[in-house]
């Protein structure tokens, strides 16, 4: 797609390290001291949830500026039955062209395209500032819960077509692929393919820490 001076496509096995590398940009030092985020790109291609049909870079002047990517994943209800749905991360804007329109661009043309794949719904954990705007709610609102009725602040819900989710409660189930990131040698091995940055605390840390530990408890 072809649009205001930006065009937004598929993901190629020639886009991958540029991919990685904008993502590693984008959360450096964000939520933690470096990054894993990139890691988790590279290694989500090859995992069985990932959809290269919902996998889109986003470009200017010629120029990868952006990427999102977007796995399966499943809700059941009471009676445990599957409902399989999607989430999407990370999305990726370079920092220098954010705040500028590109990451709802792509979004935007993610959910179109989902919805075209007979996709109906989407379940995220992120900042609810960074995704009320593009239709997300909170968790809560469609009695959708991690096992054991816990309501995460940050597990946030997007019906692409009104109503699927009325009239059940629902378990989220994510996809296993972040639990690769937990071999924090692999991930430290990965980054130093990567030109060395340095590690820092800043305060975003430690807003992602607050906003991943809360719970909505009524």
């Amino acid at each position: 797609m072809k649009k205001n001076g930006y065009m937004i496509r598929l993901e190629t096995p020639c886009d991958y390290r540029t991919v990685e590398t904008i993502t590693r940009e984008a959360f450096w030092n964000l939520s933690i001291p470096g990054c894993d985020e990139h890691y988790y790109v590279h290694v989500m291609r090859n995992h069985v949830d990932f959809i290269p049909e919902l996998d889109f870079v986003l470009e200017v002047d010629g120029k990868i500026i952006g990427n999102v990517m977007y796995t399966k994943c499943k809700l059941t209800d009471e009676i445990g039955e599957e409902k399989q749905i999607l989430s999407f991360g990370p999305i990726c804007i370079l920092p220098e062209y954010q705040r500028k329109g590109y990451g709802k661009a792509l979004l935007e043309h993610s959910f179109e395209k989902a919805l075209a794949l007979g996709y109906d719904t989407i379940v995220i954990f992120g900042n609810p500032d960074n995704y009320v705007a593009r239709g997300f709610k909170s968790c809560k609102k469609y009695n959708v819960c991690l096992a054991g009725d816990v309501y995460p602040a940050a597990l946030l819900v997007k019906e692409l077509k009104p109503g699927v989710l009325s009239g059940k409660k629902w378990v989220y189930h994510q996809s296993t692929v972040g639990a690769l990131c937990r071999d924090r040698d692999a991930v430290e091995k990965f980054d130093a393919l990567f030109p060395p940055k340095e590690k820092q605390w800043q305060p975003s840390q430690e807003e992602f820490y607050i906003h991943s530990h809360s719970l909505i408890s009524w």
